[in-house]
């Protein structure tokens, strides 16, 4: 004979900032895990600053020593380095926002969203989580300074490292903004690959920003990345022997109508920059489904 079975009451836990740090936690964690076991990514990402430094680099330095320009006592090298540390962190926080795509292609992000916690503690982990990746990530490329004439300095890189994880912060949510309506990997990717070719090359990444045509160099201003790549290469420079004329050649920084900006100020920008492209991701995914 059967039984009936009383039903079960299902409690849902109330919702507390505990219970959505923890959520905050589980999704930082996640994308830790699934950076270290994607080997090949992590391969392919260590690839790509090499190429940059070691190929391009001695190609560019070659040039400019056998021409006119003034480069004398800096590497070009050296001069890229900053640049490609920013770009480094640029392409692994993409891609890490991407993975939310990924999550929504396959029906994980529904699971996710349907879970008794705050979609803000959704972004905000995954958020933290592209940044903690790109910052590991960044460890592989300082381990390279020596390569390039940049000195073994504790406080240097542990200036750089800060820099690099707010600036991987801020690329994170820009692409958690540019995720949260895109259902397709492939569109997410190409769009992508559109967006930040110009951040890159406009950002003074391989070139210095002085000199430059006044269109060009009204869109550098307007790039929120050249104010990443400016005080990372603020920072290199401080702690290199150069004369004063190099270092306003190669370490010119960023001048709004005359007026240079000070370091801080593009470090707060930069900060402002994330939270306001983080909040927009928020909006984006509490109106989502």
């Amino acid at each position: 004979m059967d039984v009936a079975l009383a039903p079960q009451a299902v409690r849902v836990p109330e919702r507390s900032v505990r219970h959505d740090l923890r959520a905050v936690k589980i999704v930082l964690h996640r994308e830790l895990i699934w950076f270290w076991r994607d080997r090949m990514r992590l391969v392919a990402n260590l690839l790509q600053p090499l190429l940059w430094l070691l190929v391009m680099g001695t190609g560019l330095s070659t040039l400019m020593t056998s021409g006119p320009g003034p480069a004398g006592e800096v590497d070009l090298k050296t001069f890229i380095f900053p640049g490609v540390c920013a770009t480094s962190v640029m392409f692994t926080a993409m891609f890490s926002a991407g993975s939310i795509v990924w999550d929504r292609e396959f029906g994980f992000l529904r699971e996710m969203l349907v879970a008794p916690v705050s979609r803000t503690a959704i972004v905000v982990g995954k958020c933290l989580g592209g940044s903690v990746v790109a910052t590991v990530q960044s460890v592989l490329i300082l381990a390279l300074a020596g390569l390039v004439g940049v000195p073994y300095d504790p406080v240097l890189l542990a200036e750089l490292l800060g820099l690099m994880f707010l600036t991987a912060f801020s690329l994170t949510a820009f692409g958690l903004l540019l995720a949260a309506r895109i259902t397709s990997v492939h569109s997410f990717f190409g769009i992508m690959q559109v967006g930040i070719m110009p951040l890159m090359f406009l950002s003074g990444a391989l070139y210095p920003l002085n000199g430059l045509p006044a269109w060009l160099s009204v869109l550098t201003r307007f790039n929120p990345l050249t104010y990443a790549v400016d005080p990372l290469r603020h920072a290199v420079f401080s702690h290199l022997d150069v004369s004063p004329e190099l270092r306003r050649v190669f370490d010119p920084g960023v001048t709004w109508n005359g007026w240079l900006v000070p370091v801080w100020l593009e470090v707060v920008l930069i900060v402002l920059i994330g939270v306001v492209l983080m909040t927009g991701a928020i909006v984006q995914f509490r109106r989502g489904d």
